[in-house]
């Protein structure tokens, strides 16, 4: 079953990135992945459809985790946003954009599976 709606992945750490991909693919989403946030910013300018966003909040050097959400949001205002971190989940109430999930490294593949599906059935109602 594939789904439509394109989603952005953002991990710097390249297997866990394959591994977020694959497992959305397996879920069947159109997946697209970026190492950087620089590169997912550049991303999201140039795409024309994007309906998810999973990115990690630490990115190494450039636009962190929560800058990226926040463009993405500028450019697509309904787009379902999860983090995700190593960290605690703690300054997502406070810089996360609104109806966004945070999940904590590791997680398992169907709480990111039901975190994407949740977010985009309540951005199409």
């Amino acid at each position: 079953m594939e789904v439509v709606q394109p989603i952005l992945v953002v991990e710097d750490d390249a297997l866990i990135r394959m591994s977020l991909v694959e497992c959305l693919v397996a879920g069947g989403y159109t997946v697209s992945d970026c190492g950087s946030g620089a590169a997912a910013l550049a991303f999201i300018d140039e795409s024309d459809d994007l309906h998810g966003l999973a990115t990690d909040i630490k990115l190494g050097k450039g636009p962190s985790g929560w800058e990226v959400a926040h463009h993405a949001r500028q450019k697509y205002p309904n787009i379902a946003v999860i983090y995700f971190t190593g960290d605690s989940t703690a300054d997502w109430s406070s810089q996360g954009v609104p109806n966004s999930v945070a999940l904590e490294k590791p997680f398992a593949a169907a709480q990111m599976l039901t975190a994407m599906a949740t977010l985009m059935m309540g951005a199409s109602s």
